[in-house]
């Protein structure tokens, strides 16, 4: 057993602790105040800094953050797919198409019909998507990300720009 494992017993209870009554014992006269100053008078609001600015102010008001190794992909539906020629579909002949942007990872979604063998390589597929290529006779390739494995590469002025 060690110290941090004491506790008092069940169902105990134990008064507060009253202090600043009289000058014996351990609280009493300047009832854990010390000296003169201003926390020894009236109350001082919690998070004053003595006129500084702060934390609380000097820190940016923001709501929530903005996760920077967020991996984002540009989304193709099937039918979309439906409407490319050829019985292949890479990210390259969807940029070549229009119809995906230029940067970024492909990601093929389940909306829509497909009613003819694809083999479709992207760098992500829905279950959906991924279960109506297959039953429409077609085959499906995961690509690797561009960055290789684990998280991406962080993005933002403050990651980036150093």
């Amino acid at each position: 057993m060690r110290v941090h494992d004491l506790k008092p017993a069940p169902g105990s209870t134990r008064p507060r602790r009253r202090v600043g009554r009289g000058i014996g014992g351990k609280r009493g006269k300047t009832a854990g105040r010390g000296m003169k100053g201003q926390g020894a008078r009236d109350t001082v609001k919690p998070g004053f800094e003595g006129g500084q600015l702060p934390l609380k102010q000097r820190i940016p008001k923001l709501k929530g953050f903005t996760n920077p190794f967020r991996v984002e992909y540009t989304v193709v539906n099937l039918d979309t797919l439906q409407a490319v020629a050829g019985d292949s579909v890479t990210p390259d002949s969807l940029r070549a198409a229009g119809l995906v942007h230029k940067h970024g990872l492909v990601k093929v979604l389940g909306r829509g019909e497909l009613g003819r063998a694809l083999r479709v390589e992207a760098h992500a597929f829905s279950r959906s998507a991924e279960r109506a290529i297959t039953a429409a006779g077609g085959t499906v390739t995961v690509l690797p990300p561009p960055y290789g494995r684990g998280r991406p590469p962080a993005r933002g002025s403050a990651l980036t720009n150093r």
